[in-house]
């Protein structure tokens, strides 16, 4: 089985990499776990006017690597092999759009993110590639 886990940096997104590794324990067949995060970087476009070429990039890479790292943490313990996927764009459909080009058999992530006030506003990216998903999706609290 083909198990891409969205982190975000949560507890919720911890959880949900906890429930894949278990998932993939369970299965005793050759499961792969990919790990994606996605930052939107729509609110930064006007600032590359204004940054350094790359650092912009860099800032965001250095954000998923900080989201990513306790997930990898708890899989490398595990030992359960795994790879990484770093995104931007709209989190949603890149999510949605990996997991299609992946052909992954499943996708789990949080029910909750870090951004509950997002949320309300514009509806949570679980809610979305749920939604939008053609893949199997996991929602884990």
């Amino acid at each position: 089985m083909h198990i891409l886990v969205a982190v975000d940096g949560s507890r919720s997104a911890l959880r949900a990499t906890q429930y894949a590794a278990q998932l993939a324990q369970a299965l005793r067949e050759k499961s792969k776990i990919t790990l994606i995060s996605v930052h939107d970087d729509t609110g930064f476009k006007h600032l590359r006017k204004f940054t350094p070429k790359g650092a912009l990039a860099d800032y965001l890479r250095e954000l998923s690597d900080k989201d990513l790292k306790a997930s990898r943490k708890y899989l490398d313990k595990l030992e359960l092999a795994h790879d990484m996927i770093i995104k931007t764009g709209h989190v949603a459909e890149e999510i949605v759009n990996a997991a299609k080009a992946g052909k992954f058999d499943l996708i789990v992530m949080g029910a909750k993110g870090r951004s509950a006030f997002g949320d309300l506003l514009l509806g949570s990216v679980s809610q979305r590639v749920a939604s939008t998903s053609k893949a199997a999706v996991a929602l884990v609290k």
